[in-house]
C-alpha cells in the first residue's frame, strides 16, 4: 500500500458511517476521482472467491451517502500488509542498518524489493528526517550508506520506530516485535512480563500506567534483543541508589525469565533509571517515597498558578500540583535522556477536550522556558490528562434539567411515571411541576422539559410525549431531547455573541496557504489592518503553533497566541477550497482567535464550543456548501447552532 491509501484506510476506521468522496479528498489532500482510484485499488485486493465465500461485495462499500467500510476486513487488510507499505519498506532498511557493521548496498537492496534504486535512494532521504533527535547520522560511500551513532543513540532509533508502531494501533507483542526488528524474542513473552512487572512493582509500592509500562516492556525487549546480538551498553562509574539497586534486579530476573537473556550492569542500570522516569511511587512503603525536586516544584507552582489565572479553571490545588510536580521530574528527566513518552490518546484529548489541552499546552510552555527542556506533545497530553482528571474531580455538576410531567391522574399513575424517571434519568433531569389535569395550561409551563402522557395542542421542542407505562424506548427519547436542551444551552452565548466576534475584513474564501505560518499571517492581516493585534500577537500565534498543533480535528483549526494580549476578541475565519496543508495532516477550516485580558471568560465559551460545532462533519459540511460569503457562513453557523 502507498502512503496515500495507509491515510485513507485510518480515515475510513475512524469513520463509523458513511464519509462523501468529497470529504475525503479534503482530508487527503487529492480529488475526489483519486479516491474513487484509491478505494478500487483496495478492493482489488481482496479475491473475487473469498468475498463470495463471505457474502462480502467489497471492503469499502460505495453508495448514495459516500463510502463505508467494513472496519474489521479493512483493519485485518492493514495488519496482514507486512512489509508491502512504503512505512514497513522504511522501518526495514533503518533494520538493515542498524545490523550492517559493514553498511548496505542500495543496489542490493533495491534488487532483493524489487524496486528501483531512485525509490532506495528516496527512502534514504526519509530516513536521514527520520534520525533527527536520536543521535544517528547515515554516511554514504558509493552505494555503500552506514548508521553511525553509539549504542545508546541506536536502541533510541529501535525505540522510535516502535512507536511509530504504536501510533497506528499496534500495541500487541506482535506488532510490536515486528516494528522493532526484535527477532530475537518471542511475541508471547511481552504480554506476561509486562503482568509481571507491575506485580513486583506494585509490591514495591509503585505505580506504572498501562501505556508507561508498555514503554518500559519496550525497552527492555529493545536491550534484550540488542544484547543477544552482541551489543551491550557499558557499565558507568555512578554508584547506583538504592532504589535502582531494587528495580535493576526485578528487570534483571523478568529480563532472563521471559526473554532468555541476562543483562549487565551496564544495561541494568540504565533501564532502572528508564523504570524510575516512568513510574509514581503509590506510597512511601519500601523505601519508594521519591524525593521531589525544589526547583521543579516551584515551576510547576507557576505554571498551574498562571493557568488558572488565565482561563479561569479550578486547578491550584496542593494535591494536584503535587501529583504533577512527580510527574513533570519524570518528564524532565526523558527530556534530558532525550527518551520521551508517546501517548496514543493525544488525538482523541485535542479533539475531544480542547480547552483542557489548551490549558497543558500553557503549563507546558512554562515549565519548558523555566527548566529549559523540550516539551513534546505528546507529553503535553499526558499533563492533559492529568488536568482533566482534576477538572473532573473539582468540577460543579452541570446544572439540572428543570422538567414538567403532565400526566391526568388515574389513582397514582404520575407517582409512577416520576418515580420511574427518576430511576432511569437520575439526577440530571429534576421534576418541578405535575401537572395532573386533562387542559393544563400549557403556555405556563417555562421548564426546559414537558413530559406528557396526552397529546399536547401544539407540538414543541421540549416536549416528549410518553406511554401511561414508561418503555425503555421513551426513556431513550427523553434523553435524546435533554441532550439537545443541554447543548442549546451551551451555545447560547456563542449563538448570541457571534455577530460581536465576526466582521467581514476578517472572513477569507479561498484561503490559499502553502502551511500554517502562511494561514496565520494571511489570517492576522485585517486583525492587524483594524488594529486588534499587534506583530507581537501574531509573532506569539506562531510560537504556540509550534509548540503544539491547533488542527484539534481533521478538519478545523483554532490558531492562537498562549497570551490575551488583543485589544478586544475578534474571530478571523479562513475556508480553504479543498484542504491546505497543517502540520501532519490537511485542514478545511481556520478560526484564528485574538483574545483579549479583560474577555478572558470569553475563551472557554468560544474556544470549547466553536470546535464543538465545526467538528461535526456534518455541520462543517453544511457551512462549507452554503457559507459561500461572510453573510453566508453567519447564517449557516447560526443554523448549525440552532440545530
Amino acid at each position: 500500500m502507498n502512503r496515500r491509501q495507509e491515510q485513507l484506510i485510518t480515515v475510513l476506521l475512524r469513520e463509523p458511517g458513511w464519509i462523501t468522496a468529497g470529504s475525503l479528498a479534503d482530508l487527503l489532500g487529492v480529488t475526489p476521482r483519486s479516491v474513487r482510484s484509491y478505494i478500487a485499488q483496495l478492493n482489488a485486493r481482496v479475491p473475487a472467491g473469498a468475498r463470495a465465500a463471505d457474502s462480502q461485495t467489497a471492503l469499502i462499500e460505495s453508495g448514495p451517502a459516500g463510502y463505508r467500510a467494513d472496519r474489521a476486513a479493512l483493519a485485518s487488510l492493514r495488519s496482514d500488509s507486512g512489509r508491502a507499505s512504503t512505512r514497513d519498506r522504511l522501518h526495514g532498511l533503518v533494520r538493515d542498518l542498524l545490523e550492517a557493521q559493514n553498511g548496505v548496498d542500495l543496489r542490493r537492496t533495491a534488487e532483493q524489493l524489487y524496486v528501483s534504486v531512485a525509490t532506495v535512494e528516496a527512502d534514504l532521504g526519509r530516513i536521514r528526517e527520520l534520525l533527527a533527535g536520536t543521535g544517528n547520522t547515515v554516511h554514504r560511500s558509493g552505494s555503500r550508506a552506514f548508521l553511525v551513532g553509539d549504542e545508546l543513540a541506536q536502541r533510541r532509533l529501535v525505540s522510535k520506530l516502535a512507536h511509530e508502531e504504536m501510533e497506528h494501533g499496534s500495541f500487541d507483542g506482535e506488532g510490536l516485535r515486528r516494528a522493532a526488528g526484535l527477532g530475537s524474542l518471542e511475541a508471547e513473552a511481552f504480554g506476561p512480563f509486562k503482568r509481571e512487572l507491575a506485580t513486583q512493582l506494585a509490591e514495591q509500592g509503585y505505580y506504572v500506567n498501562e501505556f508507561a509500562s508498555t514503554d518500559v516492556v519496550l525497552h527492555v525487549a529493545i536491550a534484550a534483543d540488542r544484547v543477544s546480538h552482541g551489543h551491550p551498553l557499558a557499565g558507568t562509574h555512578l554508584q547506583p541508589s538504592a532504589q535502582q539497586e531494587r528495580l535493576a534486579g526485578v528487570v534483571g530476573k523478568l529480563a532472563s525469565a521471559h526473554f532468555g537473556v541476562s543483562l549487565g550492569q551496564g544495561d541494568l542500570q540504565h533501564l532502572a533509571s528508564l523504570v524510575l522516569t516512568r513510574v509514581v511511587a503509590s506510597d512511601g512503603s519500601a523505601g519508594t517515597e521519591v524525593p521531589l525536586d525544589a526547583e521543579v516544584e516551584r515551576a510547576v507552582v507557576r505554571a498551574v498558578g498562571h493557568a488558572a489565572e488565565e482561563y479561569l479553571v479550578d486547578i491550584a490545588h496542593a494535591d494536584f500540583i503535587r501529583r504533577l510536580s512527580l510527574h513533570v521530574q519524570n518528564l524532565v528527566h526523558r527530556a534530558r535522556e532525550q527518551a520521551f513518552s508517546r501517548n496514543p490518546l493525544t488525538k482523541s484529548l485535542k479533539s475531544t477536550y480542547p480547552m483542557i489541552f489548551q490549558v497543558a499546552v500553557s503549563i507546558a510552555s512554562d515549565i519548558a522556558e523555566q527548566l529549559d527542556v523540550l516539551i513534546r506533545e505528546d507529553e503535553i497530553a499526558y499533563i492533559a490528562m492529568h488536568v482533566g482528571g482534576r477538572l473532573e474531580r473539582s468540577r460543579r455538576t452541570e446544572a439540572a434539567l428543570t422538567a414538567t410531567i403532565v400526566c391526568p391522574g388515574y389513582y397514582e399513575l404520575h407517582d409512577l411515571l416520576r418515580s420511574r424517571l427518576d430511576e432511569s434519568l437520575g439526577p440530571g433531569i429534576e421534576v418541578t411541576a405535575v401537572e395532573t389535569r386533562t387542559d393544563p395550561d400549557w403556555a405556563s409551563m417555562a421548564t426546559d422539559l414537558v413530559l406528557t402522557t396526552i397529546e399536547p395542542p401544539v407540538p414543541d421542542e421540549r416536549i416528549v410525549q410518553l406511554a401511561p407505562f414508561i418503555t425503555d424506548a421513551d426513556i431513550q427519547r427523553i434523553a435524546a431531547v435533554a441532550s439537545k436542551r443541554r447543548r442549546a444551552r451551551r451555545l447560547t452565548r456563542l449563538r448570541g455573541e457571534l455577530e460581536r466576534y465576526f466582521s467581514p475584513e476578517a472572513f477569507i474564501r479561498p484561503l490559499k496557504a502553502k502551511d500554517e505560518e502562511d494561514a496565520i499571517r494571511q489570517l492576522s492581516a485585517p486583525l492587524l489592518a483594524q488594529d486588534i493585534i499587534d506583530e507581537d500577537y501574531l509573532r506569539g500565534t506562531i510560537e504556540r503553533e509550534r509548540l503544539s498543533s491547533t488542527a484539534f480535528t481533521e478538519s478545523l483549526a483554532v490558531p492562537h497566541a498562549l497570551t490575551m494580549t488583543a485589544r478586544r476578541t475578534a474571530l478571523s475565519v479562513g475556508i480553504a477550497e479543498g484542504s491546505i496543508r497543517w502540520g501532519e495532516g490537511r485542514i478545511q477550516v481556520v478560526a484564528l482567535a485574538a483574545f483579549s485580558e479583560s474577555e478572558r471568560d470569553a475563551f472557554q465559551t468560544i474556544f470549547e464550543q466553536l470546535v464543538e460545532v465545526l467538528s461535526e462533519r456534518d455541520s462543517l459540511q453544511r457551512i462549507l456548501r452554503r457559507g459561500t460569503d461572510f453573510g453566508g457562513f453567519l447564517d449557516e453557523l447560526v443554523a448549525v447552532i440552532d440545530g
